[in-house]
């Protein structure tokens, strides 16, 4: 299995991505708790001089450094880790394929692991407790379970909804983080570094109109920088200003909140069509013309942090503060 590697070149979104995360404790920048917490949790299982920690659940918003994490266990305890998803196992063949090519000490990734569908999660439980898969050869009178022993192994699910998580598999995890947004003073340092990598030269004004849009998630911050940086690059500007920064922001119909089109839409049809509220999931993603996961895991978390939405048994109701807003924003008129 292969090992984390550095890219040797930083070119393309996806490839920027890998080096702009961090390969290090130190560089990794917010959820002070957490590290701390997994630290301890690494160390320990170290001095017991047991192969690996024992399982880790990662929730919060997408953005927030799930990942991250995951490669930094590895690195610290000197593991492979092998990423996947929950969408990705489609069938038991496919979660029996990944585990018996897994090999002592290494960190199973699980992205989006809520999505993992009931019958591979329940073929999961004896794997995450005593290291065996059960599997069942052939079919009708002549089936029989054949038990394979499975390398120890960490998993570490990632999920953005907890709640849809059966209560089996949480119960199966050692420990569970929930990971916060961010604050402005770690959004700073996290761009001051990316900036770095990235060759950047950010005057302060800039930085901070990057900040202010980030949705406080190093994610987005991250991708606003290179969009800024690419406008800089095209207007052959040495230098990443206030006014490269508004232009940008401008283009991309980005507002001082970080709202997008489809945080504004969604809004607006709250305002315009329900009155401000309050409207159910279902009547709002059908009015926004919009997917209600689309709805819950990416515009509503944020809005509900600004406090522009509320939500209540009633449904979904928009506040002053967002009205307000709505009434200055120059992308609507």
């Amino acid at each position: 299995m292969k090992k984390q590697t550095t890219p040797k070149r930083i070119e393309g979104d996806i490839t920027l991505d890998l080096a702009l995360r961090p390969k290090k404790w130190e560089d990794y920048v917010g959820q002070e708790k957490i590290k701390k917490n997994i630290k301890v949790i690494v160390e320990a299982s170290k001095k017991r001089k047991e192969s690996c920690p024992e399982h880790i659940l990662l929730h919060g918003h997408s953005g927030l450094g799930k990942t991250t994490l995951s490669h930094l266990i590895a690195k610290e305890i000197g593991s492979g880790i092998r990423v996947t998803s929950g969408p990705a196992i489609k069938k038991t063949g496919d979660l029996a394929a990944i585990l018996t090519n897994l090999s002592k000490g290494d960190i199973l990734f699980i992205d989006e692991i809520h999505r993992l569908n009931r019958v591979c999660e329940e073929m999961i439980y004896p794997v995450m407790e005593d290291f065996t898969l059960n599997l069942i050869v052939g079919n009708g009178p002549m089936a029989r379970t054949v038990d394979l022993e499975i390398p120890r192994f960490t998993l570490i699910g990632a999920t953005t909804r907890l709640a849809l998580l059966s209560s089996p598999l949480r119960g199966r995890f050692g420990a569970t983080f929930r990971l916060d947004p961010y604050r402005k003073d770690d959004i700073r340092e996290i761009l001051r570094r990316s900036a770095t990598l990235l060759e950047i030269e950010l005057e302060e004004d800039a930085l901070e109109e990057i900040v202010e849009r980030s949705r406080f998630t190093p994610r987005v911050a991250n991708r606003l920088l290179k969009r800024v940086r690419d406008f800089a690059q095209v207007e052959n500007k040495k230098k990443v200003d206030k006014k490269i920064a508004e232009k940008t922001f401008n283009y991309l119909e980005i507002d001082s909140k970080g709202l997008e089109s489809g945080d504004r839409n969604l809004l607006k049809v709250l305002l315009n069509k329900f009155n401000g509220g309050p409207a159910g999931i279902k009547s709002l993603s059908a009015a926004s013309m919009e997917e209600e996961d689309t709805i819950l895991d990416i515009y509503e978390p944020y809005l509900v942090q600004l406090g522009f939405l509320k939500r209540t048994p009633q449904g979904r109701i928009i506040t002053e503060e967002a009205r307000l807003h709505l009434e200055k924003s120059s992308f609507l008129k």
